[in-house]
């Protein structure tokens, strides 16, 4: 929009300190917005859910879990949205149908809001950000991927759909590389989810709409502010993805974040993104420049106290480079199988291990596998146990 024009309060906080706030006992629909939230956070939820006509509902471990008897009525949610918003961000709201932001309790740390209008009324959905970030160790991330940490230049992918954990993976592999390299990282993210606190490295963090008009606009900006690391929250367009390769192939280390399931397809779509004239060209880029992906999803535990997350890692060697240079990404599976030795994991196998600890059971790997023809056994349709 060429009249678009950013806020003139664009300063961050963390949410760290002393929480003013009581955590409720129980949840009831006088409860304050941030007693809901504050009550979630204590619940261990991972998103608050506020819809005219609904009882407000928390997902829990995956799951949505209804928190309240009663519904919540049209003017309940307006004074909730009156309350909650700017000014500013209220005129937007009336204006546009849909804002996201983060909102940010002292003490209770941040949450992303997301607030659109539907036919009923107005809808509130929260995501609630960690207020720390974990260790390595504590994440279950492969151990293969801490070299990936370790390059000086290229482009390391975090893939998998929304809610899976992404962010959460990016900001540890982030975090680990400000605890043991001296260098400039410069985030892109929409909205800042992740506060860092710089240790060895100076940590430079932007938003969309907050601090640059757009992404493209903050990546060329980026290149100009001798960058080592750039962080990218989403790649989604064009511009951006060129952007980010070219930066990856220039002598620095990009890492981000994409919407698809495994590492071919994160490839293909890559590449697809490009015109059919362009992908000769992009392909010889991606092929040279990119270091690895690291594909996730969430997973219910089988006892009900949590998810777990099974993982896909791909270290791109000569052998993967030449089978993207050569579009051959359908081989890549069996790159990952043989690559086993070299911290390789194919993500069914994941979901195998998890099944075969009890962590989880067969239904949720056959409900998420790549390859359903590999948990055909725990299908409902073959009438089997749920191991």
């Amino acid at each position: 929009m060429p009249n678009q024009k950013l806020p003139k309060n664009f300063l961050e906080s963390t949410g760290h300190g002393q929480c003013a706030v009581a955590i409720p006992s129980t949840l009831s629909l006088e409860n304050s917005l941030n007693e809901i939230f504050v009550f979630a956070r204590a619940q261990q939820a991972s998103d608050v859910h506020l819809s005219v006509n609904n009882s407000i509902f928390f997902r829990l471990f995956g799951s949505l879990k209804s928190q309240t008897e009663k519904m919540l009525s049209f003017e309940k949610m307006e004074k909730i949205i009156e309350a909650l918003l700017t000014p500013e961000q209220l005129d937007h709201f009336q204006k546009i149908g849909d804002l996201e932001f983060v909102y940010v309790i002292k003490g209770a740390g941040r949450f992303r809001i997301t607030v659109i209008k539907q036919r009923h009324g107005i809808d509130l959905t929260a995501r609630l950000i960690p207020c720390e970030i974990p260790s390595f160790e504590e994440s279950g991330i492969p151990t293969s991927c801490t070299n990936l940490t370790k390059w000086a230049q290229g482009l390391i992918l975090v893939t998998g759909p929304a809610g899976c954990g992404k962010t959460t993976t990016l900001s540890i592999l982030v975090e680990m590389i400000n605890q043991t390299r001296a260098e400039h990282i410069i985030t892109i993210e929409n909205p800042i989810e992740i506060v860092y606190t710089p240790k060895q490295c100076q940590i430079t963090q932007r938003q969309l709409n907050k601090h640059t008009l757009s992404q493209a606009n903050a990546l060329r900006a980026a290149l100009r502010e001798d960058p080592d690391i750039l962080v990218v929250s989403e790649l989604r367009d064009l511009e951006s993805i060129q952007l980010a390769v070219t930066a990856a192939e220039t002598g620095h280390l990009v890492l981000g974040t994409m919407n698809t399931n495994n590492a071919s397809q994160t490839i293909s779509s890559l590449i697809d993104s490009f015109p059919p004239d362009e992908q000769a060209i992009i392909t010889n880029m991606i092929s040279e420049s990119l270091r690895g992906v690291i594909s996730q999803q969430l997973v219910p535990k089988q006892d009900g106290t949590g998810v777990a997350a099974a993982y896909e890692v791909l270290i791109v060697n000569t052998a993967v480079a030449n089978m993207i240079r050569e579009r051959k990404t359908q081989l890549i599976n069996n790159a990952i199988t043989t690559g086993k030795s070299a911290g390789m994991v194919l993500f069914d196998n994941s979901l195998q291990e998890l099944v075969n600890t009890g962590i989880i059971n067969g239904e949720e790997a056959y409900a998420r596998s790549i390859n359903p023809n590999t948990f055909a056994q725990y299908s409902k349709k073959q009438g089997e146990n749920i191991g």
